[in-house]
């Protein structure tokens, strides 16, 4: 959507930016009753959700890990649901909180609805809990064979919420380049979800780092990251 974000209380003059809070709510006074300021509305995408495992986290210890692994689910499925990448008019990469968070929803869903929990899904499982609070998803040499195709799964659902975001900022600053790059990408992607994630990880890996080197691209008009995306969807062909 477009939007005004920097705003003013008709009621008490405060201004805040909606790009920090989310909210037309003034946060001095609570009034509904603002106006934005800005010149121009700007595309915005991004929200200011936070992804809270606490109830998670503290019941590992009491309840079985399928019903852990389930409420694990629903947790960050409602962060990923409303994630953006377009903020105030600027396009944000497709960082590492926001694919490993992805990862961590696919894997407790394969968890969850399996019979039994191997030793290896389960030390994963919990690993990924704790990267999604520094944001640094695990190697893909640590990946249990069993849940691989999460990964890719995950990837690729990431990849394509970046993609239409990027898409949707190409809509306002167009690019031949950049639009026959995401085409190519969409492509990829598309193979992957048909095939359930399951591809090579080197490939699922690869598939990110396009679609962030042409976010770079299209944010920064970074010619080197225009080759190395190029590269990298050459190397899938």
């Amino acid at each position: 959507m477009k939007i005004r974000g920097h705003r003013e209380c008709q009621e008490c003059g405060t201004r805040w930016t909606y790009y920090e809070t989310g909210s037309v709510d003034c946060p001095s006074c609570g009034s509904l009753r603002s106006v934005g300021v800005d010149e121009e509305r700007q595309l915005h995408t991004a929200t200011t959700a936070t992804l809270d495992l606490t109830d998670v986290r503290a019941k590992i210890d009491d309840q079985p890990l399928r019903r852990v692994a389930k409420q694990t689910v629903e947790t960050v499925r409602q962060f990923t649901r409303r994630y953006g990448f377009i903020d105030g008019g600027q396009l944000r990469p497709l960082d590492e909180s926001y694919l490993t968070a992805m990862e961590l929803r696919m894997v407790a869903d394969a968890l969850g609805r399996a019979r039994t929990v191997s030793d290896a899904e389960e030390a994963y499982f919990l690993e990924l809990l704790r990267a999604v609070e520094d944001g640094d998803r695990p190697p893909r040499e640590t990946v249990p064979d069993s849940v691989s195709d999460s990964r890719g799964l995950a990837a690729a659902t990431a990849v394509e919420t970046y993609r239409e975001d990027v898409r949707t900022y190409l809509d306002e600053h167009p690019d031949e380049i950049a639009s026959e790059l995401l085409g190519r990408l969409r492509g990829r992607v598309k193979r992957m979800l048909a095939l359930d994630g399951a591809v090579p990880l080197r490939e699922i890996q690869t598939v990110v780092e396009a679609a962030r080197a042409i976010g770079s691209y299209v944010a920064d008009g970074d010619e080197t990251a225009l080759a190395r995306a190029e590269s990298r969807l050459d190397s899938l062909a």
